[in-house]
């Protein structure tokens, strides 16, 4: 099933702690979320989990300085793509999980081994990626909320 992106991020809303905050906190970085996730091409991406329902880390390494890596996770817009790339359909212990983009994008603020998701955008092809940067995501949710420094500003129809 495919949901558009208020419908995600009223999803996120509504399973969030009902700690007091974090509701309210997502309603405050929605339309930076939204923001992003507009941007990419689907709504909703497959990526790969371990059986403890774990996302696979990739590192990567610069060819000119291997001591410069990066640990990303793939994106992939269909199922077909999953099992073409990498070796994930060698492995029974990884699988392919759907997930909305916008649940992406929020899951990856807190990862801290995480440095990217690269959303492949283009089916059978993986030379058209797009690539979101954790600290990118932080820093631009960070200046949404600092223009929005009161909760009080969110629309009541935001999602």
């Amino acid at each position: 099933m495919i949901m558009d992106l208020q419908a995600q991020i009223q999803l996120l809303i509504d399973n969030a702690p009902k700690d007091g905050m974090t509701p309210q906190l997502l309603a405050a970085i929605a339309p930076a979320l939204g923001a992003i996730a507009s941007s990419l091409r689907y709504p909703q991406y497959y990526i790969l989990q371990n059986k403890e329902q774990s996302w696979v880390l990739t590192t990567l390494s610069n060819r000119s300085h291997p001591e410069l890596e990066k640990r990303v996770i793939y994106a992939f817009p269909t199922i077909q793509d999953v099992s073409v790339s990498l070796s994930a359909g060698l492995d029974p212990q990884v699988i392919p999980a759907l997930i909305p983009v916008t649940h992406l994008l929020f899951q990856l603020i807190a990862l801290d081994p995480v440095d990217s998701i690269v959303f492949f955008e283009t089916p059978g092809m993986t030379n058209n990626a797009i690539e979101i940067k954790r600290t990118d995501l932080q820093k631009l949710i960070q200046q949404h909320l600092q223009q929005n420094t009161s909760p009080n500003h969110i629309p009541p129809d935001i999602a």
